[in-house]
């Protein structure tokens, strides 16, 4: 293993943090911390104070460091990746991943101190309907930055790098989110909500315009099925617009709020009849994903993203942002049994490797080892590899 001096050493910021799972980023930081902890590299995650009740200094071989925020609706996400920023700076990382093109500017401080940095752009955050007027501005602005400030821009689909670009000229590399299928789960997490197998359609999300539950929901009663459909999900914030949508009527629809037990969220995707996905602005969909891998017959909004997502079709059924196209969908899904259960069997196959999280991690290690200069040992073979336990008590010493 690398000595202490030569180990490569990177800073990641810009999310919730870590053990802390909420979203795509959140999960992203966990399976690619993990994994690069395995790989003999120091990794620091920055996370949100306010978030943590307990604050350990090191979580799975992980260095979690609490760092403060503006707690404002507006300014909390920016004014953390702030502080972490500077304090990853004036820290001896090697490299510094940030998540959010909301933080492309703070790329202007890490320059001043000559710290490599890699960032992960995500969707088009300019285009989503919570941020208007000066909020778009300022996303628009921030991804050109992003694109000017940092080392290397990171895209999770061929769509995304495509957008940049041309609204930006400049180009980046594609990195995947991954996917941890599984074949089954237990229905007694459903049972309790009064459902049974394949007697609901799903949708998994942030209860937010973009996400276009609302759309969904007016389709689906307007339908005749006589299943439920389960949104999964809300919003962190008081939000008006959920608050309506929660406020339905209806004994076909059931909203759960947020399911955090990872068996019970698995168990309402793999008894779904059809998963719903109308997320409308971003590249690689960590719930599309989910959906995948725990084989769920799709409709999903029709963008070039889920189009990328579900090979042009393969892998799901499309529908336009219309209501009546999502009656007619629904009535489509439950004229059509047997072709549900197709795309249920062919859901995972649609997992290549860019969605595997070792494949996935490799790759950012690659890039962090280009900006770093450093590189680290191969990993050992397989029947020689040590446990992440092990890892996690032999390297608290190397932070």
């Amino acid at each position: 293993m690398a000595t202490n001096e030569k180990k490569l050493k990177v800073a990641i910021m810009g999310a919730k943090g870590y053990p802390y799972v909420y979203g795509g980023y959140d999960t992203l930081i966990r399976e690619l911390g993990e994994r690069l902890v395995t790989r003999g590299v120091s990794v620091r995650v920055y996370n949100h104070r306010a978030l943590f009740k307990d604050k350990p200094r090191y979580v799975k071989g992980i260095e979690c460091i609490y760092t403060p925020a503006i707690e404002k609706k507006s300014l909390t996400q920016l004014t953390h990746s702030f502080f972490s920023m500077v304090h990853a700076c004036f820290s001896d990382v090697d490299v510094i991943f940030v998540v959010n093109s909301g933080n492309g500017p703070f790329g202007l401080i890490s320059r001043l101190f000559g710290k490599p940095t890699v960032i992960n752009v995500d969707g088009l955050e300019w285009l989503r309907p919570k941020w208007k007027g000066a909020g778009s501005k300022y996303f628009l602005w921030a991804s050109r930055m992003a694109t000017k400030l940092y080392d290397q821009v990171i895209n999770d689909s061929e769509e995304m790098r495509r957008v940049y670009l041309e609204l930006f000229n400049a180009d980046s590399k594609v990195i995947a989110y991954g996917a941890n299928p599984r074949e089954s789960a237990e229905s007694k997490f459903i049972e309790k909500w009064g459902l049974t197998t394949e007697s609901y359609f799903l949708i998994v999300g942030r209860l937010v315009p973009d996400n276009n539950a609302d759309l969904i929901i007016d389709g689906f009663l307007k339908s005749s099925s006589n299943r439920k459909l389960v949104i999964v999900g809300d919003q962190p914030f008081e939000d008006e617009w959920a608050n309506e949508l929660k406020k339905i009527q209806d004994p076909r629809i059931l909203f759960t709020g947020y399911v955090k037990d990872p068996d019970e969220l698995a168990s309402f995707y793999i008894h779904s009849y059809a998963y719903f996905h109308g997320h409308e602005y971003g590249g690689t969909n960590p719930a599309m994903l989910k959906a995948m891998g725990y084989g769920c017959a799709i409709l999903a909004l029709d963008t070039p993203f889920n189009q990328e997502m579900l090979q042009n079709g393969k892998h799901g059924w499309y529908f336009d942002k219309k209501v009546k196209a999502v009656a007619e969908i629904v009535g489509k899904a439950e004229k059509n049994p047997t072709q549900m259960n197709e795309l249920r069997k062919e859901a995972r196959s649609g997992l290549t490797e860019k969605y595997n999280w070792d494949y996935v991690t490799e790759q950012y290690l690659e890039v962090f080892q280009e900006l770093s200069g450093k590189k680290v040992p191969a990993p050992l073979p397989v029947a020689k590899q040590v446990s992440l336990e092990e890892v996690t008590e032999s390297q608290r010493s190397d932070f």
